[in-house]
C-alpha cells in the first residue's frame, strides 16, 4: 500500500497552482535604475540531473544599494516599481531566469569579528524543490567583481567553496548560476 503525500513531505502536490502562479521574474519595469541584467539560475540535484520542477526566490537591493524593506532606513534612494524580489520556477532544462538591475552594495550589519564594511554586489537565493522540506537559502555574487575580496559574507566561506556562488557572465551578457543541491559540487548554502 502506498502512502500519500502530504504538505510536510514535499512541497507539492499543490506547488504548480499556488506558487507558480504567482511568479515575477522580472523585478525592474521601465524607469528603474542602474544596469539591466539578466540571470539565469540552473538547479541540479545531487548527482547533478538538472530538476525541472524546482522554484527559485531572490531578493536584492536596488542599484544604490538599499532593500525595498521598512528595516532599511538609510537615506538611499528608492526605485518606483522595484520590489526586490522575484520568484521564478525551472524549466525542462532546469533553468529560472530573472530580469534584473544590478544590486549596489549593502553594509554589513554584524560585527561577529568581521568588522563591518560593505558587502559585494549579490543577489540572496531561496530554492524550493521536490525532497526540500525547507527552503535552501544561498547567494549569487558577480564572477571577476573587485569587492568579492572585501565581502564579509565570503570571507566566511572555504575559499576553495567560494567558487559555487560565483555566476560568470556569457557571450551575450547574461549571468549564469549552476546551483547543486549536493554532491561532490554542492553549492555553498547558509543558515536563515
Amino acid at each position: 500500500m502506498s502512502k500519500a503525500l502530504t504538505p510536510s513531505q514535499t512541497i507539492g502536490p499543490f506547488y504548480w497552482g499556488t506558487l507558480v502562479s504567482s511568479c515575477r521574474a522580472d523585478l525592474a519595469p521601465a524607469g528603474v535604475a542602474g544596469e539591466r541584467i539578466e540571470v539565469a539560475l540552473t538547479l541540479h540535484d545531487a548527482e547533478g540531473a538538472i530538476v525541472p520542477d524546482g522554484l527559485l526566490e531572490i531578493w536584492q537591493a536596488n542599484s544604490h544599494g538599499r532593500y525595498n524593506h521598512p528595516e532599511d532606513r538609510r537615506n538611499l534612494p528608492l526605485d518606483a516599481g522595484f520590489e526586490g524580489f522575484g520568484r521564478a520556477s525551472t524549466d525542462i532544462k532546469g533553468v529560472a531566469r530573472f530580469g534584473t538591475v544590478r544590486p549596489g552594495r549593502v553594509p554589513w550589519p554584524h560585527g561577529g569579528g568581521q568588522g563591518g564594511g560593505l558587502q559585494a554586489p549579490h543577489l540572496n537565493i531561496s530554492i524550493f524543490a521536490r525532497g526540500v522540506l525547507n527552503r535552501l537559502a544561498t547567494r549569487l555574487y558577480f564572477d571577476g567583481d573587485p569587492a568579492l575580496a572585501e565581502d564579509p559574507v565570503l570571507k566566511l566561506v572555504e575559499p576553495a567553496r567560494r567558487g559555487t556562488l560565483l555566476a560568470r557572465r556569457d557571450k551575450q551578457g547574461v549571468w549564469h548560476l549552476p546551483i547543486h543541491l549536493g554532491g561532490a559540487q554542492e553549492t555553498v548554502f547558509f543558515d536563515c
